[in-house]
């Protein structure tokens, strides 16, 4: 078993939850922190080795730190619903906690291998797409904002080689619905810096930054070697960009 805390924060997730904990049964302690899911989530849960607790919904930030509190180990590993721990990473990971010192780091930027609609995204900045998910409790915390959350370590941060797999947006309405949710949040934080932007600024990064984002992705980050997916991506992306400057408008 390793020794380490995996935590992960669910809602309704029935349909990926057991493979992500299916993912992580060696680990020696399992925390989910359910924010009372009305589908069968729960049940499929308690089918596994872990210790469940229940809060309302808090935002993204918020929520992933309450989990992280609940972790019983020095070491915690913080997993989405949609993720899965490969076995290459599980090794990886035992090594690291196993024979660390002081002054080695006190987290881990791990790579994560995004599919989308079942395909691998190799181009457009979706690979190796790091971000810290190993790190000691006592010198880690959530950063808090609206959208987009992340680690924050304090001390040296290393890197792994064996990546974490990401299967995420089943199908082209799951990615639109999770747009619309994640666009407003990105508006709200958007005014958060600048409560009161100009029209003209707003109408300037809906429609500049909205085609920058799919140049970068699409031809910048070559994410036309991905095929039709890529160029999706790319399409969706951009309207993403587009949507979130325009319900800061809205909202202002």
């Amino acid at each position: 078993m390793i020794p380490v805390s995996v935590v992960t924060v669910v809602k309704n997730e029935e349909v990926n939850i057991g493979d992500a904990l299916n993912s992580v049964k060696d680990f020696e302690d399992i925390v989910v922190l359910d924010a009372f899911s009305t589908d069968s989530t729960v049940e499929i849960c308690k089918r596994y080795p872990v210790r469940i607790y229940q809060q309302r919904w808090q935002g993204y930030a918020r929520q992933k730190q309450s989990a992280i509190n609940y972790a019983e180990k020095q070491w915690v590993f913080l997993l989405d619903a949609d993720e899965r721990v490969t076995p290459g990473l599980k090794e990886e990971i035992s090594n690291i906690v196993l024979n660390h010192r002081a002054s080695d780091p006190q987290g881990f930027y791990i790579p994560r291998k995004n599919f989308f609609l079942g395909k691998w995204i190799r181009h457009g900045g979706w690979w190796p797409d790091y971000t810290v998910r190993l790190f000691k409790k006592d010198s880690a915390c959530i950063e808090y904002r609206e959208v987009h959350e992340k680690v924050i370590v304090k001390g040296p941060v290393g890197y792994l080689k064996n990546p974490l797999e990401h299967y995420t947006y089943r199908n082209i309405s799951d990615y639109i619905k999770k747009m619309d949710d994640y666009s407003t949040l990105a508006a709200k934080e958007i005014l958060s810096k600048d409560p009161q932007p100009s029209t003209a600024s707003l109408l300037f990064k809906m429609t500049v930054r909205s085609f920058f984002t799919f140049f970068r992705m699409y031809i910048l980050r070559q994410g036309f070697r991905d095929g039709i997916h890529g160029f999706i991506l790319a399409i969706l992306y951009s309207f993403y960009t587009f949507l979130k400057y325009l319900k800061a408008w809205e909202m202002r």
